[in-house]
């Protein structure tokens, strides 16, 4: 399989550590970007082939990783379209907001494409990945996006395009709702009198902990969460003032929210 990048940003440059970690030989990906400086970050990462002419690039590959901006997608579309469709590679696209109809119409005709939701954590190979395959996508290709994407974590699969929108609230938009989590936890913590640095590693290791747990465990999270929550105990009590407080209820509107501004900025975006 040769894997071709238009765009050397921080995603490419993520999905590229993690193939190359994972035992692909550099010499099978190409990678294209009007910025030199990102090319060069590229090259620190792993000795890939660079450059700045999307059509030479598809020509080389067997799968075309569109990793540009979402507001530039149809620029550079309608630019490589009659490549893609000279060459028919598998399009993958990383964009937010692009839907595979759209894509299909700027690159002129009915190509391959899947669409996937990564998340920031594939940065550091913990990424969580949604991926939607549209009808002219076969087994093989598949399994070749998702070898690319469990390179820098989980990959897993929707059905229905417009379930992505509820991978971008879920995964997509949810490390920051963790982070926020974090901030509230460290700074209740530094208010209680522990140190910034005491407060800050105690909060960080526990979350690394947690998720870890949970990951490894033979139960759900509510289970877990019952275990550790002795009857009237510090837990207990801590715990009974989050639920009185709706903090189900307001994670549910938070992530409805997502979903519903995912769906708005597709609209806005097929409308530019």
């Amino acid at each position: 399989m040769k894997i071709g990048f238009i765009g050397g940003g921080n995603m490419a440059s993520s999905i590229i550590g993690g193939l190359v970690a994972s035992g692909m030989a550099a010499n099978n990906i190409w990678a294209s970007d009007p910025n030199a400086d990102s090319l060069a970050k590229l090259k620190d990462v792993a000795p890939v082939n660079t450059g700045n002419d999307n059509q030479a690039l598809i020509a080389q590959v067997d799968v075309l990783i569109l990793a540009v901006k979402p507001q530039i997608m149809k620029v550079v579309a309608l630019d490589i379209a009659a490549s893609v469709q000279a060459h028919q590679p598998l399009v993958i696209t990383i964009a937010a907001g692009v839907t595979s109809g759209s894509l299909a119409t700027w690159l002129g005709g009915a190509p391959a494409i899947v669409r996937c939701m990564p998340n920031t954590p594939a940065l550091v190979r913990s990424g969580a990945t949604g991926l939607f395959a549209n009808s002219q996508v076969n087994d093989s290709q598949r399994q070749q996006a998702t070898a690319i994407l469990e390179a820098v974590g989980v990959a897993l699969w929707v059905e229905q395009e417009n379930q992505l929108d509820a991978v971008t609230a879920v995964s997509g938009s949810g490390p920051a709702y963790f982070f926020l989590v974090m901030e509230a936890m460290q700074a209740a913590g530094q208010n209680m009198g522990l140190s910034e640095d005491v407060a800050k590693q105690l909060t960080l290791q526990t979350a690394l902990g947690a998720a870890q747990m949970a990951i490894n465990s033979d139960v759900d999270a509510a289970e877990l969460r019952r275990r550790v929550t002795s009857p009237k105990g510090t837990t207990e009590r801590a715990i009974n003032m989050l639920e009185e407080g709706g903090l189900r209820q307001l994670f549910a509107q938070a992530l409805e929210g997502a979903r519903i501004r995912a769906e708005e900025l597709a609209i806005e975006l097929e409308g530019e």
